[in-house]
């Protein structure tokens, strides 16, 4: 029999055609996504769903959906998909990582021509019968400053506009690498050093907790005065209410936004201030990116349904189900370190060197790879996955090398990963038990054998009696259970480590407080995935 599909929001004729092609029978219906009872009703029908944004697969719907094996979104943004229980189900989740990419950069030059024209008010004006042609008096983009904050994939597309526009780049991100920024024709700077220099900002960076409101009004403080803002990225990026302020003092010039703290926008102080350009959330409305988008997802979806391929998954790595039932642990070992790896350092990463020893090293090394980079960048980026790993460390001119060796020492087999950066070469290694268990078994060519837990707490020290005291005592009085205590050191009163797995997530004042003792190099909380 062959496989069912459900399009529930609106797909290009064309893709709903490529099912049918491929022999996939396929239901278009458009509108049922946005009736959620209509869809429960019939949802136990289908092999795979095909969606965009309206349609929101919730733990609920994933409960009645018997039958579904894969959700395919046509975009990037996969807010309205429950990923964790689509997981749980065995429901293969797929995106289409880079399909609005151009589109989502011409918008942002667009927004800084409009904003350094002042066209909108410019257009309004004039049709409403005025002639003020000295009122939209404007400024040229030429030889001016553009910061762009984010030099991804999206952000590198616009500095290579912006470079060809003859305006001066500089960009802050913490994992461009000088060689990327060299041929990307741009000068990589901290984020206080653009804030400074830039004319006009524009952001292209995901929503996270480092990245929520990076313009605060301390940071809008510290821009050029007369600087120009656009946000085609994520809503929350910028304090609206700081912007609002600093436009109102003249010392911002004019914003530009595709995006806002919430969506829809229907009000907001932001509309109708003089020289600010809003518009809702077009960064990958145009008919070639939609077309695009429809497209891959109508193919990958037909490749796993008819033989069982994935491709740009977020939540599954490219493997056959052979290798799936060995590999799993080693995948998840893999995560967790570039997850450790991720997580210990803020600089720009030039080579992620990743040696396999032992049974490992004769494994599908390419869905290991992705899992390590995937966990080093997810730190940064949240929607990176196993997939787009690779092609956004090339985007970001990271090295990726791979040893492969024969068993060497006291395990059958274990993977180490050293990250290496302008400063410093950081390295972990871990192996799988024989119940499928990772652990860490070597941190900075120390020895260690540490349980890997969702709440963990790394620090170093000199090797002196009383730090043990000093932590356990530390989180008892904090109310924080040890689930499980690791000790490493290279040597008597060298340089030793200690890893605590943790039963619940650590204030950050009981950082603050080992970090006050003087008795640590570094403190860190860490977190891994565990589920």
């Amino acid at each position: 029999m062959a496989p069912r599909v459900l399009v529930s929001d609106e797909l290009s004729e064309t893709a709903v055609q490529i099912f049918r092609d491929r022999g996939v029978e396929v239901d278009y219906m458009p509108k049922l996504g946005k009736d959620k009872d209509a869809l429960a009703a019939i949802i136990d029908q289908y092999d795979g769903l095909a969606i965009r944004s309206a349609t929101k697969v919730t733990d609920k719907l994933l409960s009645l959906a018997t039958k579904l094996k894969v959700i395919g979104r046509a975009g990037i943004g996969v807010d309205n998909v429950d990923i964790p229980a689509a997981s749980k189900k065995g429901v293969i989740v797929m995106n289409t990582p880079f399909g609005n990419s151009i589109t989502t950069a011409e918008h942002a030059i667009a927004m800084m021509f409009a904003v350094a024209r002042q066209l909108p008010e410019a257009n309004a004006s004039t049709q409403a019968g005025k002639w003020e042609k000295s009122r939209f008096m404007g400024v040229e983009l030429f030889n001016k400053t553009l910061g762009v904050i984010g030099a991804g994939n999206i952000g590198g597309i616009v500095c290579n506009r912006a470079v060809g526009l003859h305006m001066k780049v500089v960009a802050y991100d913490p994992f461009l690498s000088d060689d990327r920024a060299k041929t990307l024709g741009v000068t990589k700077v901290d984020l206080d050093e653009l804030l400074a220099r830039a004319d006009f900002i524009t952001l292209h960076v995901p929503l996270t907790d480092k990245t929520r409101n990076i313009l605060s009004a301390e940071n809008l403080a510290k821009t050029k005065k007369g600087v120009r803002i656009i946000n085609c990225a994520r809503g929350g990026l910028i304090d609206e209410a700081a912007l609002v302020d600093a436009l109102k003092s003249g010392h911002v010039a004019g914003a530009a936004l595709d995006v806002f703290e919430v969506e829809p926008a229907t009000s907001s102080p932001l509309f109708n201030m003089p020289n600010v350009v809003c518009t809702p959330h077009l960064g990958a409305a145009t008919t070639e990116a939609q077309e695009n988008v429809a497209l891959q997802v109508a193919e990958q979806m037909s490749d796993y349904l008819l033989t069982g391929a994935v491709s740009n998954a977020l939540n599954m790595p490219n493997v056959t189900a052979e290798e799936a039932a060995i590999m799993g642990p080693w995948i998840k070992l893999a995560s967790h370190l570039g997850a450790f790896i991720g997580q210990m350092t803020e600089e720009p990463i030039k080579a992620i060197n990743i040696l396999y020893d032992g049974t490992v090293a004769g494994m599908n090394l390419a869905a290991l790879n992705s899992a390590v980079i995937a966990g080093v960048l997810k730190t940064q980026n949240p929607d990176v996955n196993l997939v787009s790993a690779p092609i956004v460390a090339k985007d970001k001119g990271i090295q990726i090398s791979t040893t492969r060796q024969d068993k060497t020492g006291t395990f059958d087999a274990y993977i180490k990963v050293t990250m290496v950066t302008e400063k410093r070469e950081r390295s972990v290694a871990g192996t799988c038990f024989s119940d499928g268990k990772p652990r860490f078994i070597q941190i900075k060519g120390i020895n260690i054998d540490a349980e890997i837990g969702e709440h963990m707490l790394y620090t170093t020290n000199d090797d002196v009696p009383g730090i043990i005291g000093l932590l356990g005592m530390t989180m008892s009085k904090n109310n924080v259970n040890i689930a499980n205590f690791t000790l490493g050191r290279e040597g008597i009163g060298k340089q030793a480590i200690a890893i605590l797995y943790l039963d619940q997530a650590i204030d950050p004042k009981v950082l603050e407080t080992l970090e006050s003792t003087g008795m640590f190099q570094s403190v860190k909380a860490l977190q891994f995935d565990v589920a």
